[in-house]
Order: structure tokens, then C-alpha cells, then sequence
């Protein structure tokens, strides 16, 4: 249906999705927004909303964003944000994973460093292997978590996650 024929709710609805989708540039990083590829018009906008802090002028600028929105395609925007939204959620599952595997490797699991090693092609076992039993000497004996954090950081390494 062209423009001519939607009825006003139907483009004020629209209006609305547009300016949802600009809020949600706004609230990216910057690194996140120069990932993502938008006219200049749009970016400098984009910024301009994000460092004003009175509420009637960051209205104003979201409903601007959304005008300059009008102009151009959201769809290749929508699946940009949506591919942050998906790097976001897989570096939260690899920072547990590693978590999980520090935890097991300090209460003792050695089964786990055969596992380790050959899912992480950079593995030293030597190394590997020292950093747990460091780790699980200093839980047993509840000193602290610096073992501990040293582990994580060697097991963060070497997955490349």
C-alpha cells in the first residue's frame, strides 16, 4: 500500500517503530554505532541524542531520528542491532562457560583438562595444569581468589572466546 492510502494511525505507528529503532541507536556504544553503516546525517543525530541530557531536547531529537529514519531502509539497521544483541548474548555464554570450567578445575575435576586441551589448540598442559592445582591448594585452604582469577584469565586466553 503506497503512502497515499495508509490511513494517519497507520503512519503515525510506523512513525513511532522508526523512532523505537533510533532509541535503540542511541543507546549503543560508539564502537557498536560505527558498525553499523547509516548515512552521516543519521550518525551525527544519532550522537547529538545521546550527549543531551534535557528531556524536551532529547524528545526533539528522537523524533528528528525518526524523520531521517523515514528516508532510508530500517531493515538492514533492525538486523545490525539485532546482530549486536546476538555478539552480546554468545560472550555472556563464553565468559559462564569459562567461569564453570575455573570453578571445576578448582574443586579438583582433572578430567576436565584433557577436555580443555583438546578443545583449545593454544593449551599448555603444563601450565594448565599448575594453574589449577594453585587454584585448588588456595580454595582448600580459603586463603583467597588470587589463583583463582589467574585461571580465569589463562582459560580466557586460550578459548579465544
Amino acid at each position: 500500500m503506497d503512502d497515499d492510502r495508509k490511513s494517519r494511525t497507520q503512519k503515525k505507528n510506523e512513525a513511532r517503530a522508526l523512532q523505537k529503532l533510533g532509541e535503540q541507536l542511541v543507546a549503543l556504544s560508539s564502537e557498536q554505532l560505527e558498525s553499523i553503516d547509516i548515512s552521516d546525517d543519521l550518525h551525527n543525530a544519532v550522537i547529538v541524542a545521546g550527549k543531551t541530557k534535557s528531556h524536551g531536547a532529547r524528545r526533539r531529537q528522537l523524533q528528528y531520528i525518526g524523520t531521517l529514519m523515514r528516508d532510508i531502509d530500517p531493515e538492514p539497521i533492525q538486523n545490525a542491532l539485532e546482530n549486536i544483541r546476538l555478539g552480546d548474548h554468545q560472550k555472556i555464554l563464553a565468559f559462564k562457560k569459562i567461569e564453570k570450567w575455573r570453578d571445576e578445575l578448582k574443586e579438583g575435576n582433572r578430567v576436565l583438562i584433557e577436555e580443555i586441551l583438546n578443545n583449545c589448540p593454544d593449551a599448555e598442559r603444563q601450565r594448565l595444569t599448575q594453574l589449577a592445582r594453585n587454584a585448588r591448594n588456595e580454595y582448600e585452604a580459603g586463603k583467597g581468589v588470587k589463583s583463582s582469577k589467574i585461571l580465569f584469565r589463562y582459560l580466557n586466553q586460550i578459548s579465544g572466546l
